[in-house]
């Protein structure tokens, strides 16, 4: 994951450097920051879809099994 964070960073520091020298109206400087946006909007995924622990594997090729019993109230 800290490389992704370390992608962002540069991209930000792009970005940054982007509209200093084209301005902040710019569409490169738009363009520069959408990138940034897409990689925070991966990270967020990718933090998101975390892997299951041992129990819930368990339970996905075990639905049956007392363990992975779901009440209801």
């Amino acid at each position: 994951m800290s490389n992704i964070q370390d992608k962002i960073e540069e991209e930000r520091e792009q970005a940054r450097a982007t509209c200093d020298t084209s301005g902040s109206n710019s569409a490169e400087c738009a363009a520069a920051w959408d990138a940034v946006e897409e990689l925070q909007a991966e990270a967020s995924h990718r933090n998101r879809s975390k892997k299951k622990n041992s129990l819930e594997q368990y339970c996905d090729a075990n639905p049956e099994a007392d363990e992975c019993r779901v009440y209801e109230e």
